[in-house]
């Protein structure tokens, strides 16, 4: 099989569509802890971290003042952000509980441990970390053996900084 047209290609940026973009900001940036790095007036936002231009857009060109998008139709199922560790994972999963956010499930699937929750649009959020690849489970033939088994968040709350 020839090797991918671009290899290292990955996701970079969510663009999400809100209907109140302060309220969008403030959950992306004072919950989640992203950093605003430029703004179109009261119409889109761009955060980030490090210094990074966007990791999130958010604009209202579209769906200013609307509802979140019905659930059973095609779109975004969830955003996925990636903390470096356990104990930062545990850390902004306590702040979105504190901030009044529920927590909707938490799985563990092997080879990462999962968080999933809600924006206050209606966006789907999972926040997750990645154990090392050495601990990956695999079937015999060497392919990943991904799964869905619920995640003790208590535990995972105690290793919060």
């Amino acid at each position: 099989m020839p090797a991918p047209y671009a290899p290292s290609a990955r996701i970079g940026h969510v663009h999400l569509k809100v209907a109140d973009l302060d309220r969008a900001i403030a959950f992306y940036a004072d919950v989640l802890g992203f950093e605003v790095q430029t703004r179109l007036g009261n119409d889109a936002a761009f955060l980030g971290s490090d210094g990074y231009h966007h990791h999130i857009g958010l604009n209202t060109w579209r769906s200013k003042g609307s509802g979140p998008a019905p659930e059973h139709h095609t779109g975004l199922f969830h955003t996925a952000i990636l903390y470096p560790s356990r104990a930062d994972l545990a850390t902004a999963v306590q702040r979105v509980i504190a901030a009044g956010y529920p927590v909707l499930g938490a799985s563990d699937h092997g080879v990462s441990e999962a968080i999933y929750f809600n924006d206050p649009d209606g966006n789907g959020v999972e926040l997750y970390r990645d154990r090392h690849t050495a601990e990956w489970p695999r079937h015999k033939d060497g392919s990943l053996q991904m799964y869905s088994h619920p995640l003790k968040l208590e535990a995972l709350l105690a290793e919060a900084a």
